[in-house]
């Protein structure tokens, strides 16, 4: 996630300080990774130097000034182009299971264990999602179900991989 365009767009709605857009940023996207202020501040600063954002007022108070952001026309322009350019999908063609996988069968080791090991850890990883998409709201159940259908792609690949182990050792071991 680029954490500057989040903030950028948050600004969209108006001038805000650095603590709103990051409880604005936790309240939206920070669920399980909430932005640390130094990250926010940081964030602000090089938008600021690119021109993305401007200082629309600076407040005084018992601590330190409290700058209040805006978006510049510039700044528009770079979310509209960053909501506008496709992600790039991950293909997951290095993974660190399948070379594990590997490994075990080049070092004779039982490959089914590593196998069997990782279904169970993504099956209780989709116990607890699925609990959480259950008590959450429609923000959190679409995220449940974007982390859980890749999980679910991942044990479709465990279980070829599976059935497909004796293949495999010959191949990597020949």
């Amino acid at each position: 996630m680029s954490i500057g365009h989040t903030l950028l767009g948050l600004l969209e709605s108006g001038p805000c300080h650095g603590y709103d857009l990051k409880r604005a940023f936790d309240d939206k996207f920070g669920h399980d990774r909430p932005l640390h202020y130094g990250q926010v501040y940081s964030t602000m600063s090089r938008l600021l130097k690119h021109g993305l954002v401007e200082v629309d007022g600076i407040e005084a108070g018992g601590g330190p000034e409290r700058k209040r952001y805006a978006i510049t026309d510039a700044g528009i322009t770079d979310v509209e182009r960053w909501l506008g350019t496709p992600e790039k999908p991950e293909e997951y063609l290095q993974s660190t299971l399948y070379t594990k996988v590997v490994l075990a069968l080049l070092t004779h080791r039982d490959a089914s264990v590593i196998l069997d090991t990782q279904r169970a850890e993504h099956l209780r990883s989709m116990r607890i999602l699925t609990d959480r998409k259950r008590k959450g709201d429609l923000a959190d159940q679409l995220i449940c179900d974007h982390a859980l259908f890749h999980l679910e792609a991942d044990l479709r690949w465990l279980e070829l991989t599976a059935a497909r182990l004796d293949k495999l050792r010959a191949a990597v071991t020949a």
